[in-house]
């Protein structure tokens, strides 16, 4: 059997992951041209990041004694194994909640800095042309899909902690898994918001963005591994939002439908007159 097809394809998905990750590199370029509104963004991360740290680290202190309590089959075994076995079980718990914790995060900074981010995504449209006269989702709207996201990190979590059961490879694969899923759900939630401003909805942006899935895992993926750095989160997160935007350029310039609209009605620089 010919393995070049196969390899090819493989290739090119790396690519696009790469591509992808290189789309949050270049939000980092508005930190450059717009250094105030960058600095506007950090806010709303800042204020969640504070709060979410503290419940992280109450949680981490309270893990050895809630995973002594759930293991009480482990007090007669020999000390060694009893304190591997927890110390792996806590591990894997506290890795279930920074998943949860991370896409937590994400839901509450764009529900409180809706307004902010709504400037930042559009001043990246701006900046490249072409920009949709939509607004923001509203506090209401972003409220409602931060707790979507809570409950999706939720899901990760204990997704994650099932397969870190798993003896040997357990702790590494749910942690890869683990950064994958929340990756891709992070990608898609924050390129929802320059989609929904060209009157795009949820499904119809799973459709257009199905021929950007190894762009969009790697912008995700890339995201995520920033946000794990410390203080990375609040930096990281209005150039995320401006590398979102720059992925839904990129879904909707592949799009034939878009483009023909494009064409009919190509786009204006801004201040130009209509």
């Amino acid at each position: 059997m010919d393995a070049r097809p196969a390899a090819t394809a493989t290739a090119s998905a790396a690519r696009r992951f790469a591509v992808g990750a290189g789309l949050l590199l270049r939000g980092f370029g508005l930190w450059r041209t717009r250094p105030a509104l960058m600095l506007l963004g950090m806010l709303p991360p800042l204020i969640v990041f504070s709060g979410g740290v503290a419940l992280l680290v109450a949680a981490a202190f309270g893990l050895g004694p809630l995973v002594t309590w759930a293991t009480p089959f482990a007090d007669g075994w020999d000390p060694a194994w009893s304190a591997l076995l927890r110390g792996a079980l806590g591990a894997l718990v506290f890795v279930g909640l920074v998943a949860i914790g991370v896409l937590a995060f994400t839901g509450l900074t764009l529900a409180i800095g809706d307004p902010f981010y709504e400037r930042i995504w559009r001043e990246t449209e701006v900046l490249l042309g072409d920009a949709p006269a939509g607004e923001g989702l509203g506090f209401g709207r972003a409220l409602r899909d931060a707790l979507v996201l809570v409950v999706a990190g939720i899901g990760v979590g204990a997704l994650v902690f099932v397969i870190g059961l798993i003896p040997v490879v357990g702790g590494i694969a749910g942690t890869v898994i683990g950064t994958v899923l929340s990756g891709r759900i992070l990608a898609a939630e924050l390129v929802t918001r320059p989609l929904e401003a060209r009157g795009i909805g949820r499904r119809e942006s799973r459709e257009l963005l199905r021929g950007s899935r190894a762009e969009q895992l790697g912008f995700g993926v890339a995201t995520q591994l920033l946000f794990l750095v410390p203080l990375g989160a609040i930096v990281t997160m209005p150039a995320a939002v401006s590398g979102a935007t720059l992925l839904a350029r990129r879904a909707l310039d592949r799009d034939p439908h878009h483009r023909a609209r494009r064409e009919a009605d190509p786009p204006r620089q801004p201040g130009a007159e209509r």
